[in-house]
């Protein structure tokens, strides 16, 4: 765990994928075989991607870590990285095209994807920048870097070099679906040893890797099997659960018109990193997170547009954010 606050913002280091992805939304129920009207738009992504925009967002100084390949599409993702404050590395490639994902929003909010196996995915040991992993002090994970090899020997080769040079790391699980294609087990072997000290899963993930229902049992199980993590527990609707080795407590959702659950889990946790690495205090980073992720879903997409209402939230919350000006 954390043995004390920062002093200042933090520098955040996060590694895994960045795509472009097709929002397909639709307001009517959309019949097998039928036709609808509905919002078809191309939006940058990429859940380690919205993970560091949502951390610089939110006023960490934040590194991100991914692949591309030698398009349009890869050179428009550095573009958005660097508009977002980001410094980013993404090595290039030619056999494979920019990440993709297809994200198809129903007419409830509730959002499905499917991810193509992009440059992404291609992300190999000798294309990382060790020197900005040894001056991190923490390094940001998720599953999407581990559910396949490569990127998993990348990843982590980074969370070794990160850990032994003093940084935190954290790591979100990422997909419930794809945890039960690959196996509890097998998942828990390849990412249980990597020294998580934050750990971000949802409900669904929880029950994935602990096989139990109850939040309050699944938290307590995580953090025996991430060997002392704190677990903060992402309830969607019933807010949050973060359990430590020392205490437990609930955060109460923010009420919020769902319009689109696409990148909430993933702003939530760049929101929460960013306070709780600057200031130590788990409750006030879930608080924060928790208005940051119910502005995200009543908007399109996982990065929407920074308007003066995310700026009142960030004033009161993160006041050393960039976006608070």
């Amino acid at each position: 765990m954390l043995a004390m606050a920062l002093t200042s913002a933090p520098k955040i280091c996060v590694i895994g994928d960045v795509a472009w992805d097709v929002l397909i939304r639709t307001t009517t129920e959309l019949r097998k075989g039928g036709d609808t009207f509905g919002l078809v738009e191309l939006q940058p992504g990429g859940s380690a991607a919205n993970v560091a925009v949502w951390a610089s967002r939110s006023g960490a100084d934040v590194t991100f870590i991914g692949k591309v390949g030698r398009d349009r599409m890869g050179e428009l993702a550095a573009e958005n990285l660097h508009s977002e404050r980001v410094v980013a590395f993404l090595p290039d490639t030619r056999d494979h095209l920019t990440g993709s994902v297809a994200v198809f929003v129903d007419h409830t909010g509730e959002r499905s994807m499917v991810s193509g196996r992009g440059a992404d995915f291609d992300l190999m040991p000798d294309e990382l920048p060790y020197e900005a992993l040894r001056t991190a002090d923490h390094l940001h994970l998720t599953a999407w870097s581990f559910f396949t090899d490569p990127p998993r020997g990348a990843a982590r080769r980074a969370a070794e070099v990160a850990s032994q040079s003093g940084a935190t790391l954290s790591f979100d699980p990422g997909s419930f679906q794809m945890i039960e294609e690959m196996g509890a087990a097998e998942f828990l072997r390849v990412t249980a040893d990597i020294g998580v000290d934050v750990f971000l899963p949802n409900r669904e993930e929880g029950a994935a890797l602990t096989g139990l229902d109850e939040p309050g049992e699944i938290a307590a199980a995580l953090h025996d099997l991430y060997r002392g993590a704190l677990v903060v527990l992402k309830l969607d609707a019933e807010g949050a659960l973060v359990h430590g080795a020392e205490s437990s407590f609930h955060v109460d959702s923010v009420p919020a018109q769902m319009n689109d659950a696409t990148g909430a889990g993933d702003s939530f946790a760049g929101a929460f990193l960013s306070v709780y690495l600057a200031s130590g205090d788990a409750l006030g980073a879930t608080e924060f997170a928790t208005h940051i992720s119910a502005w995200v879903i009543g908007r399109a997409g996982a990065r929407p547009p920074v308007d003066e209402s995310i700026r009142q939230i960030l004033e009161k919350f993160s006041p050393s954010s960039g976006l608070t000006g």
